[in-house]
């Protein structure tokens, strides 16, 4: 379960607060894959990062009894001046990792940056940090997976991987999906939320929301 519970979100302008969502209440169903649709500039992006807890409201609150992962195309969490090792295993330490050591382990062979990964993030390419961070969360169970675009990191081979290994989690975790790609959100997701105005609206059937969509696309 995720509550949405009297939540405002507003960002200053020269004209005054400009409302994304105001006095927002909403129940994300968390027993399935869903889809976060909504034109640009409906507040996509800013419902995801609430979600994560990497923006808050200015009133209200997200409550939730899952543990959530963090959106990984932010790439939040990762320090520039500390290795990817270090990352990893401050990292597990605040997600209560039982084994560090297995942990960094399997960050470093899944992300395939080989002896760079004892070096500063700092030095690394884009590319290997979308790496590390995905990485990072995959080899962590979580209860639902925030996902905004991350299968289209890293070079063919490591994309193919990312999107075996997140359709397996798939299977035992729920996943928040933002994507402006339609067939990746077909791939993952079950349902969707639309968001229209400032409100949110649940489809069970994800084709449904997607028409819906589209339509509000259109106009």
């Amino acid at each position: 379960m995720i509550k949405i519970s009297n939540l405002t979100k507003s960002y200053p302008s020269r004209l005054g607060p400009q409302y994304v969502f105001k006095n927002l209440n909403f129940t994300f169903p968390t027993e399935n894959n869903v889809a976060i649709l909504g034109k640009n500039g409906t507040g996509k992006s800013t419902l995801f990062r609430m979600l994560a807890k990497s923006e808050y409201p200015d009133r209200g609150s997200i409550i939730s009894n899952k543990t959530m992962s963090w959106p990984v195309a932010l790439q939040t969490g990762i320090h520039p001046h500390m290795s990817g090792r270090e990352n990893a295993r401050f990292i597990g330490r605040i997600n209560n990792v039982r084994s560090l050591t297995q942990y960094e382990n399997a960050v470093q062979e899944f992300a395939e940056i080989g002896k760079q990964f004892d070096l500063p993030v700092r030095n690394y390419s884009s590319g290997m940090r979308a790496k590390l961070v995905f990485a990072c969360c995959m080899n962590i169970d979580f209860d639902i997976y925030l996902i905004d675009e991350a299968t289209s990191v890293g070079d063919p081979g490591f994309r193919k991987k990312a999107k075996v290994t997140l359709k397996e989690k798939a299977k035992t975790s729920g996943v928040v999906m933002v994507s402006h790609e339609l067939d990746q959100i077909r791939e993952y997701c079950t349902s969707a939320v639309l968001i229209q105005k400032g409100k949110l609206k649940f489809y069970e059937d994800l084709e449904e929301g997607i028409s819906a969509y589209t339509e509000e696309g259109k106009k």
